[in-house]
């Protein structure tokens, strides 16, 4: 072997050593970069577009389907006369003599809503559209329709407006599966909060299955889906889409005090309801005629030890009645304030929401078996689920 001759594996590597480098050279001349820095820059070019456009993408997808609705009511005020003001003629003349006058005021509301049959079908809450004389429909590209409530329930907050756009090419929305929805979720709120046109807020659901008591409405009957998404005053009937674009809830502002936190009813629900809401159909909602709490062994205790204690309740888990209410199917079956209902057709209950979803359930008419512990004895009681009559 020659004094500078190197051993051949050897060699070997330095020649394709020399071989890359120069190959390396000449494509960074021909303006070519290698495969690694193409693949490199495709994947930040990738991750750059999806960070930024995710948002967007989904608020495209169903924008265009959401809607103003502007409101107009008729209200009539009674205003006594301007002399019955004044004592000397009340005095003079009687407290009788002048007639208080009739008088009309007009009150405009606006919320939001979102198309979700192109024949014209809107779905957005109750409170947005209940009494009102007139509803005016606008959409994004600022077309304009005179809108008609086809039905309304109180109790789930949902009514169905419809326009009449024969040959209009209308946008719909695309409706998700709220059962699906996640703690953690991307949430997106769409709609006209304060008069602002299409505006969006972003947020994630922070929880799920926030009854309507807990949060403090006990005048609706709604699991709601939590989120921090701003939802203000005009939000209301717009909807709450998730990452896809699609919708998963109805935004529905009604806790003004609610500072950081939004409720939406889940899409779920509306889908049950809708076709029944669309053809002016009255929602039956069961019931049973008590009031409820939850109630824990240890909670019991404390009351029954307390000696100004209004009554001794069973120291068990389940539902406590706190009263029956008068010419209720709880009342003609005889249930009592103090009972504790443990059982509905052998189904346990730990908690009055859980018990109230399960009466929300049943058909009108059907018969409820309860199980249910009073003072030492477990006696068990068939009430017989009524339709709740909104306007009794």
């Amino acid at each position: 072997m020659k004094p500078f001759d190197l051993p051949t594996p050897f060699s070997d590597r330095i020649t394709r050593w020399l071989v890359t480098c120069f190959s390396a050279i000449l494509l960074f001349l021909s303006g070519i970069q290698p495969v690694a820095a193409i693949t490199q820059t495709a994947a930040t070019e990738s991750a750059s577009l999806s960070s930024e456009s995710f948002v967007a993408t989904a608020v495209k997808r169903v924008g265009d389907a959401v809607v103003r609705i502007d409101t107009e009511r008729t209200i009539t005020r009674n205003v006594p006369d301007l002399l019955y003001d004044d004592p000397l003629f009340r005095g003079f003349f009687g407290p009788d003599t002048f007639q208080r006058i009739p008088q009309q005021e007009r009150l405009s509301g606006q919320g939001s809503g979102f198309i979700v049959d192109s024949s014209g079908y809107i779905l957005t809450n109750a409170h947005v559209v209940n009494q009102a004389d007139r509803v005016t429909v606008t959409l994004k590209d600022g077309r304009h329709f005179d809108g008609t409530v086809e039905g309304s329930d109180e109790l789930t907050d949902l009514a169905v407006v419809k326009i009449d756009a024969d040959n209009e090419n209308l946008p719909v929305a695309f409706l998700g599966d709220s059962n699906r929805v996640d703690v953690g979720d991307w949430a997106i709120a769409v709609g006209n909060p304060l008069g602002l046109d299409n505006t969006v807020t972003l947020g994630i659901v922070s929880t799920l299955k926030r009854s309507s008591a807990t949060v403090g409405i006990p005048d609706k009957r709604l699991d709601f889906i939590q989120t921090d998404a701003a939802i203000n005053p005009g939000n209301s009937g717009g909807p709450l889409l998730n990452s896809q674009g699609e919708v998963i809830g109805i935004n529905t502002a009604i806790r003004a005090d609610a500072m950081g936190i939004g409720f939406a009813i889940p899409i779920n629900k509306a889908k049950s309801i809708q076709g029944q809401l669309a053809r002016g159909e009255r929602i039956a909602h069961p019931y049973l005629g008590i009031q409820i709490a939850d109630l824990t062994p240890e909670m019991a205790k404390r009351n029954n030890d307390d000696p100004n204690a209004s009554m001794i309740i069973p120291e068990v888990s389940g539902v406590l009645v706190i009263r029956v209410l008068p010419n209720t199917p709880a009342a003609n079956a005889g249930l009592r304030r103090g009972d504790v209902i443990t059982a509905i057709d052998e189904q346990r209950f730990d908690t009055a929401n859980q018990l109230q979803s399960y009466v929300d359930q049943a058909r009108i008419g059907q018969r409820l078996r309860l199980n249910l512990k009073r003072g030492d004895q477990t006696q068990t009681v068939t009430v017989k689920a009524a339709e709740l009559d909104l306007d009794a």
